[in-house]
């Protein structure tokens, strides 16, 4: 495996390097087109585990892959969500062959080193964009006004990987558009976390709950944009 970490701080007492936020950022995506999927549990599930589609899969500036998905307001890595109340990551899955596993496929661990080599590139710009790729899981970003009366959901066109390291989730403005349909990297869309009124982002099952206003899934919703 390329190792593009420049880290050198190690733990005299492990040995291992001290991971920095340099060694961390995200240098390169891979779209999940296969359907796979995390799996995660929660304080309340017992046993039971519940699953997320996958968006991508990144590469960090230190050689690490791990799979992507949205979660509450950003998108996170799969193995960092360690939250006992929102949820822990239990693992990656399969559901074609309903196998789980703990690492990255190979295949996407070799195509992301591959890419990186031969697109290498360094920016000193932090908001300079490094790649863009389709949103393929139907996510929708959840707004609410100043006055926290009315819910808007938008769907996510795509997910913008800047020099930084930082992946923003971009929408449509549509008093922007000159030709349709919209695609990635069209200067009509924009980025969903910049906005004050942006609160979470939701997979398209959950979002068609909403809209249907399901009872259940606008309690919750209710619950989460209203919370401190």
């Amino acid at each position: 495996m390329t190792d593009h970490s420049t880290n050198n701080v190690v733990d005299l007492f492990t040995g291992k390097p001290i991971e920095t936020s340099e060694s961390l950022r995200f240098i390169r995506l891979s779209p999940e087109l296969d359907g796979l999927e995390m799996l995660y549990s929660n304080n309340s599930s017992g046993t039971d585990l519940y699953s997320l589609k996958i968006l991508c899969w990144g590469l960090r500036a230190n050689g690490e892959v791990v799979g992507l998905v949205p979660w509450l307001n950003s998108i996170v890595a799969c193995p960092d969500i360690q939250d006992p109340l929102d949820g822990r990551f239990e693992g990656y899955y399969d559901p074609g062959i309903e196998e789980i596993f703990h690492e990255p496929p190979i295949h996407k661990i070799v195509e992301l080193e591959t890419a990186a080599e031969y697109f290498e590139y360094e920016s000193n710009q932090a908001d300079e964009v490094v790649q863009e790729v389709p949103d393929t899981i139907g996510t929708h970003a959840v707004f609410m006004d100043a006055d926290k009366e009315n819910l808007t959901l938008t769907e996510v066109v795509s997910w913008r990987l800047f020099a930084s390291g930082e992946i923003h989730g971009m929408l449509i403005d549509h008093n922007s558009v000159e030709t349709t349909p919209v695609l990635p990297g069209d200067e009509c869309l924009y980025p969903a976390q910049g906005s004050e009124c942006f609160r979470y982002f939701f997979q398209h099952h959950i979002a068609n709950k909403i809209k249907s206003e399901d009872p259940e899934a606008l309690a919750a919703i209710a619950a989460l944009v209203t919370s401190p």
